[in-house]
């Protein structure tokens, strides 16, 4: 038997398997998906078995064996490791790194140098002596055992073990391991004959009233508890517990346990609600494509308010009717604490969660429950995707549109096309949800990629739950502001607005999306701004803190108040941030109380929990923060929203910013008046012209989402062509700019075969029929030209037609990195990508 094995190695081997030898007391153990640790030169390496056989292509004898297998079941299902060949070939990754993004934290390999019997000892004359016999047995009985381990075993004889690893007696050995132990507790075990407990109590003294009351207390409940529930529940303490099981009439060990992130919390079971007129229409192609098994992908489209929610709880109890599982991703840490609740609340046991925000521990033990079936339902952030289930039927995006779908790092790949490739493994449904739907999305209901794949389904919900009205929006112009003399960072209408909430006793929402006190710090003498001195990139001032930060690298230094370049003491902050904003607040509004969500404020575990629960109870008046109080958030007592700065996503130099700032805006507007209290809204902008914020303001996605298509045709962007970001870094700005070239000119040559190549696919043009066409724009040094010491440069492929584009720049990356590799100049590829910055 024979595995093909992708192994944990860098650079360009990663993407070819490598043959081993199945040993025969391991052929049961080793399957597709398996971890294990194989002889790789001289090293012991983790790798994948992707593949295996009863023949190989490589002289058998010359074939190195499986030295151990890592999990006694596969943490990879066969289908994931397909998965993980398709992410590497979209998204021109190594298949490794593909692999281990699919893994939690704690089965992220770590290697550990331990001492074994040498292989050829038994021959050695140095095994006559006895005391070279003590060491052997001794490391015979070690599973796993450090050098230092065995020098403190054996003190002051380090120049004899060294000797006996020279002589090969001993072996220092690479080892695999896991990074994260399983949890273990002491637990409380009755004997199966309770008679031996009865038959005890006579042999205690009167005066022991505490072991007699474990006795009684384990002779009414029969079953094992764990010892610090015991201890809890008897008021005793651990020494009582431990003097029975010493005589023998109690058994006291160790047991794993699973860690419970939501371990004490109670969640009030619901119910399904009865579905609106709306909700029904759109459940009723959900629910037939999943009782049918039927792969579909609907687009769900309803506006803030709408139910949303409510359908995808009952579009999930109709995959669990049919024996299926559900995956439900959310966008950010902050949406996780209400959803969790809701599903918590209808599904209870049967809900994992997955994020970031959770321990190592509790996230690899959620995983667990994954593959042991304990679990159907699993909600989380964008890694969910990869949950193990092997009877998927639904996969759920809410906020389909959000950008953080998009994994920044490598491999770089988009959440929506790996829910979609694994749905059609499984046959399942896709819900991609969403008041703004991403423009790429919309567009794939209106047309076909690529023929063999069903178009997306629109699905839609205008209205919402109970009838009740969309917030009026204000568009509050701040030029006017300044020309009526008001400086204030609010305009006088919201602030008349937040004084009537705050007489009403009613909630109120402010957003301003950017972090910190002030945006830069600049001398008023001689013109002077505080930077960053790794990146190109001003720095942001914290009050709280009193700290200069960069965002980029997390450089960080003191205040600064006299300027380092003319010795002035006229310092001035400009720009504002959430830290200012909260500030203002507590100066014009005495007694307001203020919570604010940033990622400053949200850093710790369970912090954004705490904030919005506070919140929810009427803690506070105001929750002021950047997009992460934007959406999904639903508390019935605010009824006013407002937009400190709807121009900071606008001026961004990026061809989504109008986008993401129609996005933004509607969606922030719809925390308003959820309920029964009616709700209001305003905008305070420099550009209230703009044609996203009128739009914004009407709620009008169609109009703008029509405007901008146009606007993206003319420019051949996205959706109409696509996009391939490259981006290089070096330390030496010279020998960049001329690798970049290099790449460039190479790309460009390996491109022109290609050129008049013809594709049968539907483009947006007339005719269904369309040349394979691609552009290279740049090399160009990067909008944020250097980070962390290294210069950045970039080029951007745009091509429509099929997708080529992919193979030409992979080949042009295995090329640049075979001649750049002594120059230790990085290449790195984002296809699809969501920031060109």
């Amino acid at each position: 038997m024979y595995a093909k094995v992708i192994v944990d190695v860098p650079a360009k081997q990663t993407n070819r398997a490598f043959d081993y030898a199945v040993p025969k007391e391991l052929r049961s153990w080793v399957e597709v998906g398996s971890r294990v640790g194989v002889p790789f030169g001289p090293r012991v390496l983790q790798g994948f078995v992707v593949g295996l056989s009863d023949e190989t292509d490589v002289d058998p004898k010359r074939l190195k064996p499986i030295g151990h297998v890592l999990d006694l079941v596969p943490p990879l299902t066969p289908e994931l490791v397909s998965l993980g060949r398709w992410i590497a070939r979209m998204y021109l990754c190594h298949e490794v790194t593909a692999l281990q993004a699919m893994l939690p934290a704690a089965l992220k390999a770590k290697y550990e140098r331990v001492i074994t019997v040498g292989e050829e000892s038994a021959e050695n004359p140095l095994l006559h002596m006895s005391d070279v016999q003590e060491i052997v047995q001794f490391v015979h009985s070690k599973s796993s055992l450090t050098m230092e381990g065995l020098m403190e075993r054996f003190p002051g004889r380090d120049a004899f073990l060294k000797e006996l690893l020279q002589a090969g007696v001993l072996a220092e050995v690479q080892m695999v391991k896991d990074r994260m132990a399983t949890k273990k507790a002491l637990t409380v075990f009755p004997p199966k004959d309770l008679s031996v407990l009865e038959n005890a109590l006579p042999e205690l003294p009167a005066r022991a009233n505490k072991q007699i009351a474990v006795l009684r207390y384990l002779m009414e409940h029969p079953h094992a508890i764990r010892l610090t529930e015991l201890i809890e529940t008897l008021e005793i303490s651990a020494s009582t517990v431990k003097s029975l099981a010493d005589r023998g009439w109690i058994e006291l060990r160790e047991v794993e346990v699973l860690r419970d992130p939501y371990a004490g919390r109670s969640f009030k079971r619901t119910t399904p609600l009865t579905l609106t007129e709306e909700q029904a229409r759109v459940f009723a192609p959900i629910k037939a494509a999943v009782a049918e098994d039927r792969h579909e992908v609907f687009l769900l489209h309803g506006v803030t308010g709408s139910g949303k929610t409510e359908v995808y709880l009952q579009s999930i109890q109709q995959a669990l009717d049919m024996g299926k599982e559900a995956i439900v991703l959310v966008p950010e840490i902050s949406l996780t604490p209400q959803m969790v609740e809701r599903f918590k609340g209808r599904f209870g046991d049967q809900v994992a969660v997955l994020h970031s925000r959770l321990s190592n521990g509790e996230r690899y033990d959620e995983w667990r429950k994954i593959t042991r079936k304990q679990v159907k339902v699993v909600i989380g952030a964008r890694s969910a995707i990869f949950a193990p289930f092997t009877q998927i039927g639904l996969i759920i995006i809410d906020e389909e549109h959000e950008s953080s779908y998009k994994q920044e790092e490598s491999p770089k790949y988009h959440t929506r096309e790996v829910a979609v490739q694994r749905a059609i493994g499984h046959n399942a449904a896709v819900v991609l949800g969403s008041a703004t739907p991403s423009l790429e999305t919309l567009e794939l209901t209106r047309r076909r990629r690529d023929r063999a794949k069903p178009p997306f389904t629109l699905l839609t919900m205008t209205e919402r739950v109970a009838s009740r009205p969309m917030p009026p929006v204000t568009v509050v112009d701040m030029r006017e502001e300044l020309k009526t003399g008001n400086r204030s960072m609010f305009s006088r209408p919201l602030y008349k607005a937040i004084e009537e909430r705050l007489h009403k006793k009613e909630q109120i929402v402010l957003l301003l999306n950017r972090r910190g006190y002030a945006t830069f710090v600049m001398c008023r003498t001689c013109g002077y701004v505080a930077q960053c001195p790794h990146c190109d990139i001003s720095l942001t001032y914290h009050q709280s803190s009193r700290m200069l930060r960069c965002h980029y690298c997390g450089y960080a230094e003191r205040e600064v108040t006299q300027c380092p370049s003319c010795q002035s003491e006229h310092i001035r902050h400009f720009g504002t941030g959430t830290q200012r904003v909260e500030e203002e607040l507590s100066k014009i509004f005495p007694g307001i109380r203020v919570i604010r969500m940033d990622v400053d404020t949200t850093s710790e575990k369970g912090s954004h929990e705490k904030w919005l629960s506070l919140f929810r109870d009427k803690q506070a008046d105001v929750l002021l923060g950047t997009q992460m109080v934007a959406k999904g958030l639903d508390f019935p007592d605010v009824t006013l929203v407002g937009v400190i700065a709807a121009d900071t996503v606008l001026n961004i130099p990026d061809f989504r910013s109008a986008e993401r700032t129609f996005q933004l805006l509607t969606q922030v507007a719809g925390r308003a008046g959820r309920h029964e209290k009616q709700g209001e809204v305003f905008v305070q902008t420099y550009t209230p012209d703009h044609y996203s914020i009128q739009h914004a303001s009407r709620h009008d996605y169609t109009a703008f989402a029509n405007q901008e298509l146009d606007v993206r045709a003319n420019l051949g962007y996205p959706p109409y062509q696509r996009l391939i970001l490259v981006t290089f870094t070096h330390e030496q700005l010279p020998l960049l700019v001329r690798m970049a070239e290099a790449f460039v000119t190479r790309l460009k040559e390996i491109a022109r075969p290609y050129m008049t190549r013809q594709t049968d696919l539907f483009t947006p043009v007339v005719t269904d029929e369309e040349f394979f066409h691609m552009d290279v724009l740049g090399p160009v040094a990067s909008p944020i030209s250097r980070i962390k010491d290294r210069y950045r440069f970039q080029c951007v492929v745009k091509y429509r037609g099929d997708d080529v584009a992919s193979d030409i720049v992979s080949q042009t990356v295995a090329w640049f990195e075979e001649r750049s590799a002594k120059e230790k100049l990085t290449v790195s590829v984002d296809v699809d990508p969501q920031y060109l910055m």
